[in-house]
């Protein structure tokens, strides 16, 4: 799930965002939904995270509850969103990260490895 403003700034286009889709999926092999808020920032849209709205659509086209999720993220407006959406939150702090996004995250992890562990070992 991802916010993309610069699409809704033209700055960015579909078949731009696409090709990245493509690459991650190629790195890491395919995810079953790339679910993205296209809007510029002063939309107000209900997609735009901290709004739930990317993830209760991920949740809805994949078929799983709220509860048997976990958002991973690292920033505020991920671990907002997850919230909101009744899912588990990670964080996995970033250079763009806020000290306080830190110290209010349910669980912070190092890197997304460590998320990974965490969320395997059930520690969310």
């Amino acid at each position: 799930m991802t916010n993309q403003p610069r699409i809704g700034l033209g700055k960015l286009d579909v078949c731009e965002l696409d090709a990245i889709h493509n690459e991650i999926d190629r790195q890491f092999g395919p995810f079953d939904v790339w679910a993205v808020c296209p809007h510029a920032p002063h939309i107000g849209c209900a997609c735009r995270k901290p709004m739930p709205g990317l993830i209760t659509s991920a949740l809805r086209q994949v078929g799983c509850a709220p509860g048997d999720c976990v958002v991973v993220g690292d920033i505020g407006s991920d671990i907002d969103a997850a919230f909101g959406a009744g899912t588990r939150a990670i964080l996995v702090p970033t250079a763009v990260t806020r000290r306080a996004e830190i110290v209010r995250a349910p669980v912070v992890a190092a890197n997304l490895d460590a998320a990974v562990g965490i969320i395997l070992r059930g520690g969310t």
